[in-house]
Order: C-alpha cells, then sequence, then structure tokens
C-alpha cells in the first residue's frame, strides 16, 4: 500500500526568475451564480512560488467552503514559466445582490489590491441527472440496470503529528536570552494528507499570546516553511518551523507562555473511491501545545547587578597608533563580542582626567539571528588627544563589566593597549593661550601690598567724628547769629 504523503502549502522561493519577473494577480470568479453554486477567488503568482499569502477576505452574505491549489510549469522555446494559484471557494447563503468590498491580500511580503465586484445569486438550479444523459449511463452494473446515486462514505485518517512550543533554556537569569521555537512535527510514517489553514492570521494571535510583556524580543522572522528531518525519541519527523524568537527578560517576573492551538485543514478519504466523484473531503482540526514556564534566576550580589548587562562576551580592540605625541589625536575602538542582548548593550563609563582629552564615541552594532541563537558586535570608537607625557595603561580608562553566562560571575573586559605619549605636557597651555580681559591685565599695575582689616575700620570711625563735629560747628553758628 502507497502512503499518503503529508501536502502542506510550503510557501518556499524558488530562485529561478529574478524578483522582476514575478507577477501576482487576483482574479474574481462569475458575478451572476445560483444559490446552490460557489463564488470565487484565484490568487495566480507567475514564475514564482508562493512564499506567503495574508488571507483571503471575509464576504457579507457567503460563507467560505474551503480552497483549491494548482500550479505549472511550462519550458517554449527554451525559456522556462510557471503559474502557481490558490482559489477560495464562497457559497452563498441567501439570494440577493452582494458586494465585494475592496482588498488587500499580502503576497511575498508585498501588497497586492483588488477593487472588489458585485455578485448577483439567483435562485438554486436543478443540477442535470445522470439519468437524463441521452447517451446513456455508461456505469451499469452486469444485470443492465442503473446504480442508484449513493452516499460516498469517508474514512478518517489519523495524523502522525503533533505541535510544540519549546524553549532552549528552562531557567535564565534577568538579561540572559532564552529561545523560543513553535513548530509542527510530522512523522515520516504519516498517512494523514493536511495542509495549513489561514496560517498568517493564526500566527498573528498565537504571538500575541505568547509574547512575553517583560521581554527584549529579537525575531528570527522566518520567511518560508520548509520541512527539515529531526529524530525524537528515537522516530523520524519532519519539523516545519512557525515562529522562532529569542527573548531577554527585563525582571525577575518568571515567563508563564500558554497553551495555544493551530488549526489545520485534514482530509477525509472516500471508502470507495471512483474516477468521478469527490474521493476526500476536508475537516478542521486542531492541535494544541503545551503550557510552557520559564523561571527567573537571582542575580549574585554586586554593585551594578541592576545594570550590567548579560550574556557571554568577548574584547576586540584597536587603536591607530601605540606611539604618539602630546596635542596630536589617535583613535581607539572597544568592540563587544559574543552572544546575548546586543542593542541592551551600553556605553562605556570613561575614566577622566587631565591625562586625556577623550571625547563621546561613535557607536555602531551589528546583530546576527543563527542557528537558533543571537550573536553580534557592538562598537565603540573614540577621539582622544594626549596632554600629558608618559606610558599609559589603556585598561585603566577602558573597561566594561557585565554578568558572564558561561561562568555565572561578574566580569570586565579591560583593555590590553599600552599607549605611549611623548613631548611636552599641554595641561596649562589651553589657559595660556586664551585672552582673559582687561580684569587680568589690570593685575600687573596693581599694588599687591597686604591691608589690614582693623586699619579700615580705625579710618572710618575718624571720619564719622569728623562728619559730626562739622555739623555741630554748623549749628552752633546759626544759633550765635
Amino acid at each position: 500500500m502507497s502512503k499518503v504523503g503529508f501536502s502542506f502549502i510550503i510557501l518556499s522561493v524558488l530562485m529561478s526568475f529574478g524578483l522582476q519577473a514575478q507577477k501576482v494577480n487576483i482574479e474574481m470568479g462569475r458575478n451572476d451564480i445560483a444559490l446552490n453554486q460557489l463564488f470565487t477567488i484565484t490568487l495566480e503568482v507567475q514564475n514564482a512560488r508562493l512564499q506567503s499569502y495574508s488571507g483571503f477576505p471575509e464576504i457579507s452574505g457567503f460563507q467560505k467552503r474551503g480552497t483549491s491549489s494548482s500550479s505549472s510549469t511550462n519550458f517554449i522555446n527554451g525559456v522556462r514559466s510557471s503559474t502557481q494559484s490558490i482559489t477560495q471557494n464562497y457559497l452563498p447563503t441567501a439570494e440577493g445582490t452582494f458586494k465585494v468590498a475592496p482588498f488587500t491580500i499580502r503576497v511575498n511580503g508585498e501588497d497586492v489590491r483588488s477593487e472588489g465586484t458585485t455578485v448577483r445569486v439567483g435562485p438554486a438550479i436543478q443540477q442535470q441527472s445522470r439519468r437524463q444523459d441521452p447517451f446513456g449511463d455508461p456505469f451499469q452494473d452486469f444485470f443492465g440496470q442503473r446504480n442508484q446515486a449513493q452516499p460516498q462514505e469517508f474514512v478518517n485518517i489519523e495524523a502522525d503529528a503533533f505541535l510544540a512550543l519549546t524553549t532552549d533554556k528552562s531557567a535564565v537569569y534577568p538579561g540572559e536570552g532564552f529561545t523560543m521555537t513553535l513548530a509542527f512535527y510530522v512523522s515520516q510514517n504519516n498517512r494523514a494528507e493536511m495542509r495549513f489553514h489561514q496560517l498568517g492570521e493564526q500566527l498573528e494571535e498565537i504571538i500575541k499570546k505568547i509574547k512575553p510583556a517583560n521581554c527584549w524580543e529579537e525575531n528570527f522572522n522566518i520567511e518560508s516553511i520548509s520541512g527539515e528531518p529531526v529524530t525524537i525519541n528515537g522516530e523520524q519527523f519532519n519539523q516545519f518551523k512557525i515562529y522562532q524568537a529569542t527573548y531577554y527578560p527585563l525582571n525577575n517576573d518568571p515567563i508563564e507562555i500558554p497553551k495555544i492551538g493551530l488549526e489545520l485543514i485534514k482530509y477525509q478519504i472516500a471508502k470507495n473511491r471512483t474516477f468521478f466523484g469527490q474521493n476526500k473531503k476536508e475537516e478542521l482540526v486542531k492541535f494544541y501545545s503545551k503550557p510552557k514556564t520559564v523561571t527567573i534566576k537571582e542575580m549574585p550580589e554586586h554593585p551594578l547587578k541592576e545594570s550590567v548587562s548579560v550574556g557571554n562576551y568577548k574584547l576586540e580592540e584597536k587603536i591607530s597608533d601605540r606611539s604618539v605625541h602630546t596635542g596630536n589625536s589617535f583613535n581607539y575602538e572597544f568592540s563587544i563580542v559574543g552572544e546575548g542582548n546586543i542593542s541592551g548593550i551600553n556605553e562605556l563609563q570613561l575614566k577622566s582626567d587631565e591625562n586625556f582629552d577623550l571625547f563621546p564615541p561613535n557607536t555602531k552594532q551589528s546583530i546576527n539571528r543563527n542557528n537558533g541563537k543571537v550573536r553580534g558586535r557592538k562598537s565603540f570608537s573614540f577621539y582622544g588627544i594626549p596632554n600629558e607625557p608618559g606610558t599609559f595603561d589603556m585598561g585603566d580608562y577602558f573597561s566594561w563589566i557585565y554578568f558572564n553566562t558561561r561562568t555565572e560571575k561578574y566580569d570586565t573586559l579591560k583593555s590590553d593597549v599600552t599607549l605611549v605619549v611623548t613631548g611636552e605636557s599641554k595641561k596649562n597651555e589651553s589657559i595660556l593661550s586664551n585672552d582673559m580681559g582687561s580684569f587680568y591685565d589690570a593685575m600687573d599695575i596693581e599694588n599687591n601690598k597686604l591691608v589690614s582689616l582693623d586699619s579700615r575700620k580705625n579710618l572710618r570711625t575718624v571720619i564719622n567724628v569728623i562728619i559730626f563735629a562739622m555739623i555741630g560747628l554748623v549749628v552752633a553758628l546759626m544759633f550765635k547769629k
């Protein structure tokens, strides 16, 4: 017996054609239909494979009744062309005229717009019976009697598959990253035929539920879904990663990840298959993950435990010249490289003294998300001018404290560069080169002899006595007259 493969609408990009060759169309079905006929919307992609699409719209007065897909590849005069289409079926619920409003479907990361249409639904029509076929029924039994139409029976095949939400760590320190992966696993012995159902819309709601509010996120941005073989308890599975991100807790609150469900379309197979007629039937099934908790470990005591970065880092540094003259500039770069929350690394706290003029750094960073890990580099580029001659250990000026998740201890990245400065001191040069104005010019001609504060007080007393004496003399002269 041949096994029925697990057929998803796997969305991956084939690079046989450039992006310029891709063409996307949205086609509407017939505008006049009967109550028992289907209206359709078809999404067609030419010269590319569907990587993703956001889903078909809901239409008032209609119910969605499954989708169908097709693909074709042609070679004409050595030129290859391909077409892939997905058709959404809609069954009307009443007679009347219905408006299909303008809508947009996001296809392979680009928005494709349709202006909509108007659909007129008339009374149900009677389907032509085989008994009215003027050419007769070719499927008669050996006794010349017609086969009576019998309801088709379908067999439900159990799916050997499961949904799992996993984390690479069950306990982390605040600021330490853990990677969360949501994946669908299908046994290589699976016989049930399934495909994803409105995955983009479901994933949007799932992320809202599982994304921790108290974490910084680095999303791996899965753009295509394809099966990767994995072994679980000795059994071979295909893993379909749906979502993956690394989270960095910002406080000590535990991370509670709830149980979530993912809905798929699974097909029931006809018990007695025929050349004509329906041989499989869709049903919606839901797979659930288990809830998950990530606990937060207490950081060891340290004066900077509330502010240090957490991760596994190393230092890479470079300097423009290890020997420089006073007054001449140099460039120094301090790069923090490794695994952790690169975006959360704070600027270095510099030691300030009269030996150097150090200016605020230029900062740049790069982040790589690969194989479930977030790694990167954050570089601080400094511009400095030495003011004093001597031999200087740049580790006294450039260092960075962090918590090492590998050793579970506080660690320091410290410069190993020794800078030799030659020349004369430049400490007072800036004061001598500035004109301080007329106040300082007057210092050369002013008497610098000290004056006793007591002598000033006695002088003031004598002056007051003279003033009162003169007043008394004037009053006496006035009375004498």
